[in-house]
């Protein structure tokens, strides 16, 4: 779990204070921040009290986190300080934070991000890390895994080192989501409840979390009657409990099948659950008629035909990178999983969004 949070408006402010007694000598910390930041600095870097040899480096996230993508930060980091940083600040979405995670990990781990993707294959203890959400509802700022996208599959590096060491709450930071990504990052959460919540996997921590979190996600996207200011707080707070709730179980079928459409065809994460979920009616049809109202609610048009040009090949391996997420299918459908969902079955799935 992570062992240290701050919450509450204007909570960024004392970045400062929570930093200051972790930092090694001149050893610096390394801000990664999600580059849509870059040019309003009024908001995020100003606010950044950089010290000795600190620095902040603007992150693009117009694609999903790629292993690549961390080893190139790792060796950008190694090569121009002496050093081991004092710690890695994230500051962004559920990419960042999850790029965040995985730079910390792999400053002190041999060999590329790769090589770590996958359940407790990590050896040694991360830097000190830190991630402070500006969008909410991966629940990427709580969760035990940082999801990557490798040369052979989309799969987290799943860890007892990867949770970060502090996280800050502040509900200023997400006050301007545009909201389309509010929306689809929002469902990311919701989706966490119902495929934890109809698990296999489910057990009374996950599930106090998960029932936490499906109320808040219900008030907040089927209710009218909230402050921007308390939804923002709420919101936030679903994240974090969802978070939670996966952390003590699993996630399900539109992840695993979100995963490959990632791989693949480079979907973002937040769209392609809920591009997938709303065709999973099958599998969870009360979960799916709610998502649906949801969507209606806000007046929100999701993509059609996502995967009307998809070749023969491409669907192989979208197939074969979902149904090689076996702890989320055991969760979905119980231990006999196998018996019930094959290859050609998932194809069907995939041809229909």
């Amino acid at each position: 779990m992570v062992p240290k949070v701050v919450f509450g408006r204007g909570a960024f402010n004392q970045i400062c204070d929570i930093i200051s007694p972790v930092r090694n000598g001149i050893a610096p910390f390394i801000f990664l921040v999600d580059d849509v930041f870059k040019n309003n600095t009024s908001f995020i870097e100003d606010r950044i009290p950089l010290s000795y040899t600190d620095e902040i480096i603007y992150v693009s996230t117009v694609e999903e986190p790629k292993t690549s993508q961390v080893d190139e930060i790792v060796s950008k980091i190694r090569n121009d300080y002496q050093y081991v940083p004092s710690g890695i600040i994230g500051i962004g979405g559920g990419s960042i934070l999850d790029l965040s995670k995985a730079v910390a990990i792999m400053l002190t781990n041999p060999g590329s991000a790769a090589d770590y993707q996958g359940w407790d294959l990590v050896k040694n203890k991360a830097v000190f890390h830190v991630g402070i959400p500006t969008i909410s509802g991966t629940g990427a700022e709580v969760s035990r895994t940082t999801v990557l996208t490798g040369p052979e599959r989309k799969l987290g590096i799943n860890s007892d080192f990867t949770p970060f060491d502090q996280v800050v709450l502040d509900p200023e930071l997400i006050k301007d989501v545009p909201k389309d990504q509010w929306f689809y990052t929002g469902m990311d959460c919701y989706i966490h409840c119902i495929e934890s919540l109809d698990g296999t996997y489910l057990n009374a921590f996950s599930q106090s979390y998960g029932e936490k979190a499906l109320d808040l996600c219900k008030e907040i996207f089927l209710e009218n009657n909230l402050s921007k200011e308390e939804v923002d707080a709420k919101l936030m707070m679903a994240s974090w409990h969802g978070g939670m709730s996966i952390a003590y179980s699993q996630v399900g079928i539109a992840h695993a099948m979100s995963y490959g459409l990632a791989y693949v065809l480079g979907t973002k994460h937040g769209i392609g659950n809920c591009i997938v979920f709303d065709k999973l009616e099958k599998y969870y049809p009360e979960g799916v008629a709610v998502f649906k109202k949801m969507k209606e609610f806000h007046n929100i048009s999701l993509p059609t035909g996502v995967c009307a040009n998809v070749t023969e090949d491409q669907l192989d391996v979208m197939t074969k990178v979902a149904l090689s997420l076996e702890p989320l299918w055991e969760n979905a459908l119980g231990y006999n999983w196998k018996s019930k969902i094959n290859a050609d079955m998932l194809k069907e799935l995939y041809r229909s969004l």
